[in-house]
């Protein structure tokens, strides 16, 4: 299993696959390492490692060197004293605490970075230390004295792990395709997992879209041995939730801990041996980032992307005083609509998988990476845990104008609602009347708000919710339960499953992949353990007083450190006139796409088709995220059928 190897902080892919035929575990590896490559130009790696009952291990490794440029963050890495080995994608930001701790208790150690203190830690306090870690982290552990494997993610899912159990294999990557890429894993569909993205606009963990790959779910634990291969996979365990409201009376010097907190994740996150970058548009919580960065990142530059037409809103003026009165470096790219479409096309094409939402994070990855940036620090996370989206101002209102309904029966409420409604547009319609009917809370109310397909809808393509062993909102009983539960704080419940939801589905998800598509790591300071910790365990009276703006205590925190211009502006964002594209120079493109998705086996024949024609013919009175959910479907189907021909064709040719 060879010698002592340092271990360092980066970023890359990790793979593995355990199984009884020794000659296809290898080969199969290598294929996985080769589809990552673009996770970890830097390096790769390969072990095997011995479990009973002539059961074999292989772990694979790509790395992206952030910190410590040498050959001494090769992976994988084993600790000479118990023969244990890990492979490890992310970094742990409080790795110094705990190596302190580690030598306190008598470990030694030969290297400086965090790869060999995670090691340490997992040898030591086995799954416990879980509980010690501040990152962001996918990780496989060989424990050599019981012959098992740990998979684990960090707290919020920012790195992903998905996994794969078939008759003879457990497989196991950083991304989809390159599971199935191994050659072992079947590309079956999901109608469950292809329901979660038409409802949500992403799968929804821990579902993929593909029947026998699963993810990881965040915040979970899972170990593999022998048997699982002939008993199946146990359950994930869970060891962190998000965080309960504080009880009993708060500090009065809440704003100063925040901030304290806030300058101490965000210099944990700043250090790197690479060219750091930081995302800046208009708004507060990038200003806010950039304004602690500086302090403690040598030779911080800022990016912002804009888009040339009078149509779409542009930040780049905005993000370029901002960046001027920081006095920090600061490039601006603004990018021509031909530059644009052929982006989109990379960015459909390099799809780990179908989601509405990353477009803006590609091309704005790949403008980092080729202004020099190897990392680059973005502000996600503030919105959902500051309270920065228009939900949590105005799902309180409406549930307050909706909760006497609550109390009557269904199909009263159902009779009304369509006498009330009858005079409005089908689509508003049926939004309103949905709302009516089926929300009972706060949250019910954020998941109509979040829905890209409606029931109706999604049945029409053949994937009815009560024939999927769905709830109605398209979730699992189980995890609706965990974010519906009543905190008796609104802003605390909007919080919770804006967090687990849309956060952790949709936009961690896209960026990891679509950073990752450029070799760039993307590092989300607001997401620190500890820090979210504590600020999502304040109440909504602390974060949301009567009368403040939005993001009351982030303002507060931050008074003296941005421009106080910048708290002044409108949310706006970086934004793309798909709609116009995809029914206008995109068209031809799409129509492929539609094509593509018309012979999905999993949905109604047909179906796509006539729901694309429908939104063509209403192009000018829909919204863009419907018919943009059939193209991303249609063209990831593609790439994933194209994928199966090449593995076949060269199984075929071996």
């Amino acid at each position: 299993m060879g010698g002592w190897r340092l271990g360092v902080n980066l970023m890359c892919g990790i793979c593995g696959v355990i199984g009884v035929d020794r000659r296809k575990v290898e080969p199969a590896v290598r294929r996985m390492m080769r589809a990552m490559m673009h996770r970890g130009p830097d390096d790769e790696g390969y072990e095997e490692l011995p479990l009973a009952h002539e059961t074999f291990a292989g772990f694979g490794f790509r790395r992206l060197a952030i910190q410590d440029l040498s050959p001494a963050g090769h992976q994988p890495i084993f600790n000479s004293a118990t023969g244990d080995c890990l492979i490890f994608n992310g970094e742990i930001y409080n790795y110094r605490q705990l190596r302190s701790r580690l030598q306190l208790e008598g470990n030694g150690f030969r290297s400086t970075g965090d790869s060999e203190v995670l090691l340490k830690a997992l040898s030591f306090w086995g799954e416990r230390a879980l509980g010690e870690l501040d990152g962001m982290h996918a990780f496989a552990f060989y424990e050599a004295s019981s012959r098992r494997i740990l998979l684990a993610r960090d707290h919020l899912g920012i790195k992903p792990l998905y996994i794969a159990q078939t008759r003879d294999f457990i497989v196991f990557a950083s991304e989809v395709r390159a599971v199935l890429s191994s050659g072992l894993v079947p590309f079956d569909l999901d109608p469950v997992g292809i329901a979660g993205f038409l409802a949500y606009g992403s799968p929804q963990d821990p579902h993929t879209i593909h029947s026998h790959i699963r993810s990881v779910p965040a915040g979970s634990l899972q170990w593999l041995d022998s048997d699982s291969l002939r008993t199946g996979l146990r359950q994930p365990t869970r060891y962190w939730s998000f965080p309960e409201l504080t009880q009993g009376k708060l500090p009065n010097d809440v704003v100063d801990r925040m901030r304290e907190r806030l300058e101490r994740t965000v210099a944990e996150q700043c250090v790197a041996d690479v060219q750091v970058g930081s995302f800046l548009s208009g708004g507060i919580d990038s200003a806010v980032l950039t304004g602690f960065a500086q302090r403690h990142c040598r030779d911080l530059r800022t990016f912002c992307v804009g888009y040339e037409s009078k149509s779409s809103l542009d930040e780049t003026a905005a993000a370029a005083q901002t960046a001027h009165a920081l006095r920090v470096p600061h490039y601006r790219t603004v990018l021509d609509e031909d530059w644009m479409l052929l982006q989109w096309h990379q960015w459909l094409m390099t799809a780990d998988r179908p989601s509405i939402d990353g477009l803006n994070t590609y091309i704005v990855s790949g403008a980092v990476k080729d202004g020099g940036a190897t990392v680059a620090l973005s502000g996600l996370g503030a919105d959902e845990l500051f309270g920065g989206y228009p939900q949590f101002w105005m799902i309180p209102r409406m549930y307050r104008w909706l909760a006497p309904f609550t109390w009557m029966p269904r199909p009263v409420r159902r009779l009304g609602a369509a006498l009330a409604f009858a005079p409005l547009r089908k689509t508003r319609r049926e939004r309103a009347f949905d709302m009516v009917v089926n929300c009972d809370s706060p949250v019910d109310l954020l998941l109509r708000m979040r829905r890209v397909f409606l029931n109706e809808d999604i049945a029409g393509l053949g994937l009815p919710a009560a024939n999927l062993g769905l709830m109605e909102n398209y979730l699992q009983p189980d995890i609706y339960a965990t974010i519906a539960a009543r905190s008796g704080d609104t802003f605390h419940q909007i919080s919770h499953a804006e967090s687990v939801l849309y956060m952790s589905n949709t936009l961690l998800r896209d960026s990891d992949a679509n950073g990752m598509a450029h070799g760039l790591e993307i590092r989300v300071p607001f997401l620190g353990r500890r820090f979210v910790e504590e600020t999502a365990s304040l109440p909504g009276s602390i974060h949301a007083p009567a009368g403040m703006p939005p993001k009351h205590l982030l303002r507060a925190a931050a008074s003296d450190l941005v421009p106080p211009d910048v708290f002044k502006r409108p949310k706006t964002g970086f934004s793309l006139p798909v709609g116009d594209w995809i029914f206008g120079k995109l068209r031809e493109q799409c129509e492929a796409a539609i094509d593509a998705a018309n012979a999905c086996p999993i949905l109604a024949p047909g179906s796509p088709r006539r729901l694309w024609n429908y939104f063509f013919e209403n192009r000018n009175r829909l919204y863009w995220d419907r018919p943009l959910g059939l193209v991303v479907l249609g063209s990831y189907v593609d790439q994933v059928r194209r994928l199966r021909d090449r593995l076949a064709e060269n199984r075929s040719v071996a």
